[in-house]
């Protein structure tokens, strides 16, 4: 892989970074405070390209790949998590490109980077969490339609969405577990569709969160996925390959702004008459944040190039994932230890940030669920 990024893509960072030190810091905290998510800034995000930039031109996006996402991503959460989701608005879509027919495409993709819809994608459930082939939410043919029943768990944005993806169990009797899945696309506006908002969440607080309740909601056949029956299982472990690449870029984004702001603070704050900066355990401290960062940001560059030249490589993607969710809870930790007990208070970012990282441990597939991935490509399925 080449590591020089073309002029287009520094030029793509350069113009997230100055949008979110643009906008983000007057809204974060307050955001953050009241859990509610930033529509006026999603809109202008919308403006300038950068949800759904991975859409092909001709259904509104820019062309890009998920490189180019994942550097706007990892800029976004420099600045703040919470606010840098506004991204993850047309989370789902890229089921829609890959898979979907081109009527779903036309329906489907155009209004989510116009700005004139939000979409999510539905997998969790209470009682399946990571092992997805026991979901149970049934999506059961009637006629010409489907009608769905059951609930979903910590879906991004659950409570705001006009459509969801949604992975259900539409062939309870294939004799292979892999073909009994399905993934409809479901509107909000629906009868029998309900969403309950969660709050009091540790961290990213203005993204949008909610369980998910489907009762007897009925939606067409053509709104299947593809319109092929028992793809659903291969369709979204595609889309995991994709967003866990996605989820590092946030790990790098916001261990790079704890870095930032560790630095800042150290060279300002003075100890014993001279900056913190200026003693040698402080300088290691800086010294190995950088590193982790680097090496995080590289295998997440090098996944998401992968992925847009037609190789996806699984082992490397969970890698990427793992490392960088452990870094940005490693160097949050240790950048808020360098504030001290300034770094514990809501004045300062910091207290944020902390708070923010832990997530991208959990979501879109566990560390631990990315050690299996990893061990199980090195040492064969058993």
């Amino acid at each position: 892989m080449d590591f020089e990024l073309s002029a287009r893509q520094k030029q793509i960072r350069i113009s997230a970074r100055e949008f979110a030190e643009g906008e983000f810091p007057s809204l974060a905290r307050e955001y953050d405070r009241r859990e509610e998510f930033p529509k006026e800034l999603w809109k202008k995000a919308c403006g300038l390209g950068f949800i759904g930039l991975f859409l092909k031109k001709e259904y509104g996006g820019l062309g890009l790949g998920f490189l180019e996402f994942a550097m706007v991503m990892e800029e976004f959460w420099r600045v703040d998590p919470g606010c840098g989701n506004i991204l993850l608005t047309a989370f789902g879509s890229e089921l829609i490109q890959l898979y979907g027919t081109e009527e779903q495409k036309k329906k489907y993709l155009p209004p989510l980077p116009r700005g004139e819809a939000i979409m999510g994608t539905a997998i969790t459930e209470p009682d399946a969490g990571s092992d997805i082939l026991s979901i149970l939410t049934l999506a059961k043919k009637d006629g010409d339609s489907y009608l769905i029943n059951g609930s979903k768990q910590f879906i991004t944005n659950g409570s705001i969405a006009n459509y969801l993806a949604v992975f259900c169990l539409t062939n309870p009797e294939a004799e292979s577990r892999l073909k009994r899945f399905g993934i409809l696309l479901v509107e909000t506006d629906r009868p029998g569709f309900g969403a309950l908002k969660i709050t009091g969440k540790m961290g990213i607080r203005a993204s949008d969160t909610a369980e998910i309740r489907f009762n007897n909601v009925r939606v067409p056949k053509e709104n299947l996925m593809g319109l092929e029956e028992g793809q659903g299982f291969y369709q979204i472990m595609q889309l995991f390959n994709i967003n866990r690449v996605v989820a590092a870029s946030q790990g790098v984004g916001v261990a790079q702004g704890a870095l930032d702001r560790a630095i800042q603070y150290v060279k300002r704050r003075k100890q014993f008459g001279q900056p913190l900066s200026t003693f040698q355990a402080i300088q290691f401290k800086i010294a190995e944040m950088a590193t982790w960062i680097e090496a995080a940001r590289c295998l997440t560059y090098q996944a998401g190039w992968m992925i847009d030249h037609g190789k996806v490589d699984p082992k490397l993607i969970s890698i990427a994932k793992y490392l960088a969710g452990e870094v940005g809870v490693k160097v949050t930790n240790e950048a808020l230890q360098l504030h001290g007990g300034y770094g514990y208070i809501a004045d300062y970012d910091m207290e944020r940030l902390y708070r923010d990282a832990k997530i991208v441990e959990i979501y879109e597939g566990t560390k631990e669920i990315e050690k299996n991935t990893i061990a199980r490509e090195l040492l064969g399925r058993r």
